[in-house]
């Protein structure tokens, strides 16, 4: 596996920054969007985003001729996980989600090995077992939540990661040596393609604000448009498991956004709850 040189700690650590935001920004528009909405148009507009300027550039992300690998991977890495990262952003805060996504490389691992790409080592296992006691701290806040569907939150933010780890192995099985920007465009446009049939059963609850549409936008244009290049390109350069260590610094970030522009603070427990998921995802990752 390649090394990491300094622009790819670059681009990891700018992803980090702004996968972070994410979080708010979904925090703000999916309450007034809706699950399904908030994932098709985020979708929708960074990929149309990115074909415009591919258009200009004069790169062709041959949307037919890969149209296999963008709808395979889009719907696993990008569809799902967005519906249900919606879903919770509706009902737990945003710096929780952004440490429940710390989860990521935990599954990824665990995929690998099922798939017999990667070996379950002692110490992988370790990190598995210290990543499952952190999302129970996380999961059980020292409070009761007012929010009835916190709980489902919780298991819909883990679904996402869950989505995400697979991403890994299905890039490898169904990309076909499809270049990371064409990935970026295509896997979006796919999983808005995918998006359309949900999209009557799921409909906005109410006229969005012009709070929530600038949030939206943020998140598309910034959180898609802008980061699955670079992500893409990640995993061209260092490979799956080490571009999927982005999560070690999301949460801070996440954190940080959170507590800025939303006032959010954790409770000790959830705190404790994400060391133990870092430190999990690091043995998972690393032994």
């Amino acid at each position: 596996m390649p090394g990491m040189a300094a622009a790819d700690y670059t681009r990891l650590l700018l992803l980090a920054a702004i996968w972070g935001g994410a979080f708010p920004f979904m925090r703000v528009a999916a309450p007034e969007f809706g699950p399904a909405w908030t994932a098709e148009l985020r979708v929708l507009i960074g990929g149309l985003a990115l074909l415009a300027w591919f258009r200009l550039t004069g790169y062709d992300p041959a949307l037919v001729r890969n149209a296999r690998a963008y709808l395979r991977i889009g719907a696993v890495g990008i569809a799902l996980p967005f519906v249900l990262y919606s879903f919770a952003a509706m009902h737990a805060p945003a710096s929780l989600l952004s440490i429940l996504n710390a989860t990521a490389p935990i599954f990824g691992v665990a995929w690998s090995a099922s798939f017999g790409d990667e070996r379950l080592t002692l110490g992988r296992l370790a990190g598995l077992a210290a990543g499952l006691a952190g999302v129970g701290l996380v999961a059980a806040p020292s409070t009761p939540s007012p929010d009835p569907l916190f709980g489902w939150a919780v298991a819909a933010g883990l679904g996402a990661c869950c989505a995400y780890g697979a991403l890994g192995v299905a890039i490898q099985r169904w990309s076909g040596g499809t270049a990371p920007r064409g990935m970026a465009a295509g896997n979006q446009l796919a999983a808005a393609l995918l998006l359309v049939p949900i999209l009557p059963l799921l409909p906005p609850p109410g006229t969005p604000s012009p709070l929530a549409i600038a949030n939206l936008l943020a998140l598309a244009l910034l959180a898609s448009a802008a980061a699955f290049p670079l992500y893409f390109r990640l995993i061209a350069d260092v490979g799956a498991t080490r571009a999927l260590t982005v999560t070690y610094l999301i949460p801070l970030f996440g954190i940080l956004w959170g507590w800025l522009f939303l006032g959010e603070a954790l409770p000790a427990s959830a705190l404790a709850g994400g060391l133990l998921i870092l430190a999990g995802t690091v043995l998972v990752t690393r032994s």
